[in-house]
């Protein structure tokens, strides 16, 4: 017989509490529209997940988050990180996203992340840690 799943306030996903996972996804939101990120782009950013989930998400309603899509929210909230340390002005980091790019073969950052597999969004986080002098 099923069971109902319990939730517990402990660490989940990839060491986030489900607070935090929630948090991230709300940010993640923000985050993709000032990089005027569409609904069907962020279902692929974020490990092709449906745009009604992101939609729900859009209302509040958060759901599991599993390993992979914990990464790929840290990975573009470590993004956005290292464009506020890069650039004073933070429009220039979000429209930087969008600009076509030499280092990733005059394709933009966004461009690559849109590929759609996790590699390629730790690939521009990569970049700009080695730009703004990160390991």
């Amino acid at each position: 017989m099923l069971q109902p799943i319990t939730t517990s306030d402990g660490p989940t996903a990839d060491g986030f509490s489900p607070a935090e996972l929630a948090a991230m996804q709300r940010v993640t939101l923000a985050l993709f529209d000032r990089w005027r990120v569409r609904d069907d782009e962020a279902a692929v950013l974020l490990g092709d997940i449906s745009t009604k989930s992101i939609g729900r998400w859009r209302k509040g309603e958060y759901g599991r988050v599993g390993r992979d899509l914990a990464d790929r929210l840290s990975n573009l909230l470590g993004v956005h990180k290292d464009l506020r340390i890069i650039f004073s002005d933070p429009q220039r980091g979000y429209d930087w996203v969008r600009k076509p790019n030499s280092a990733f073969g005059g394709q933009s950052a966004l461009d690559v992340m849109k590929h759609g597999g996790l590699m390629d969004i730790v690939r521009v986080r990569r970049y700009l840690d080695a730009a703004r002098g990160g390991w």
